[in-house]
């Protein structure tokens, strides 16, 4: 499960935020990538694009093999998962189990970009969602299958914001690759984009104000306590109902006055979609089993059920540029401020694991150390 969402405050300026959710811990890292850092997007088979960073970039990123002794792990082998730029443009990557499926060929001239490094590209080399946009209409991306995941092909679609308010989704369903304006601003999992707008036909009597009262013959009924007005919303975890859950707080949260309160206001938007260990849980014995939305990360058998849970929930001020995360383990965010990074020329990397060990709530010095590349 992931759930992402949009929100501005009373000045218009925007903010962005998401949870990650899957049955296991994996070793995220949050890596800094500065401008001029050089990449080599490769697929077998296509000539590789080479690009290197305009933008400073601060990501949530995962090895995409496991090490070995003879080969460890390389800063070119951190996938960006999650990110903001230094311009204010977000990257999410979200699972989508019916990305793959049979793809476009490249003309054989035209360099291809790895659907696993999309979230590099897009924030190395762009400032907008326009931008975005654009250049995805000429770059050929390819989905592969991944080594970490035991072979499953990219399961996942992407979400990309900025700081005007523009979104954008990127998707490949079945292979296929379509860009959709995001006119909600808030993304999940499947279905696919378009089917969720169609859904939201069935809410509009939605509202945030509260019906609290109403005569039924000769009874007034009344309600002992506030909060009616959102019976109306889907209770389940799944991504339909978060969709729609994500939706409602977006449009109805009041628009905070100050940065400062905005950042904590949509910490208290993301709170309604954290999900706890065991909230829900999938037995694979029974009815078929194996419920999970990323293929390749499904339980041992050793283990009794697979339960999934919110590994961590990220939040982007995207005027300040100022990147928030929060792992399981967790009740506050550790902050990173991409202006203060800016000075750095080589990368930079800290386990996720150890923002508590680091013990800040703003860690950008943290990651700054030389200890932590």
């Amino acid at each position: 499960m992931c759930t992402s969402l949009g929100y501005k405050d009373a000045s218009g300026k925007v903010y962005f935020g998401r949870t990650l959710e899957l049955t296991v811990d994996l070793p995220y890292q949050i890596t800094y990538f500065p401008a001029g850092f050089e990449t080599i997007s490769e697929v077998e088979g296509d000539a590789p694009l080479k690009y290197s960073a305009r933008f400073g970039v601060l990501a949530v990123a995962m090895p995409c093999r496991v090490p070995t002794a003879d080969a460890p792990i390389e800063i070119a082998d951190l996938k960006v998962l999650e990110g903001l730029n230094d311009q204010g443009l977000t990257f999410s990557l979200l699972s989508y189990p019916t990305a793959a499926g049979k793809q476009q060929s490249a003309e054989v001239t035209k360099s291809v970009l790895s659907a696993s490094d999309l979230g590099s590209w897009a924030l190395s080399q762009f400032a907008t969602v326009a931008e975005v946009k654009a250049a995805l209409a000429d770059q050929p991306i390819a989905l592969q299958p991944l080594a970490l995941l035991g072979g499953v092909v990219s399961p996942f679609h992407y979400v990309v914001h900025d700081a005007t308010g523009a979104s954008l989704v990127i998707e490949f369903d079945h292979g296929v690759m379509t860009v959709y304006d995001n006119p909600v601003g808030v993304m999940t999992n499947g279905p696919k984009f378009s089917w969720h707008l169609t859904n939201l036909d069935n809410y509009t009597f939605l509202s945030n104000v509260d019906q609290s009262s109403a005569t039924f013959g000769s009874y007034k009924a009344a309600q002992p306590d506030s909060g009616i007005a959102t019976a109306g919303l889907p209770s389940s975890s799944t991504s339909v109902g978060r969709f729609v859950r994500a939706a409602y707080y977006a449009q109805f949260t009041e628009k905070a006055a100050t940065p400062d309160l905005a950042v904590t206001t949509l910490a208290h938007v993301m709170n309604n979609f954290d999900r706890p260990r065991g909230v829900s849980i999938d037995y694979p014995s029974q009815n078929g089993g194996g419920h999970m939305e990323v293929a390749g990360l499904e339980q041992k058998g050793s283990e009794p059920y697979a339960t999934e849970f919110t590994c961590w929930t990220s939040l982007s001020d995207l005027d300040r540029k100022v990147f928030y995360v929060r792992d399981y383990k967790s009740l506050n965010f550790t902050s990173f401020d991409l202006k203060a990074l800016a000075e750095l020329k080589v990368p930079a990397v800290l386990p996720l694991d150890r923002l508590d060990e680091a013990g800040a709530t703003d860690a950008t010095a943290v990651l700054k150390a030389p200890k932590a590349a």
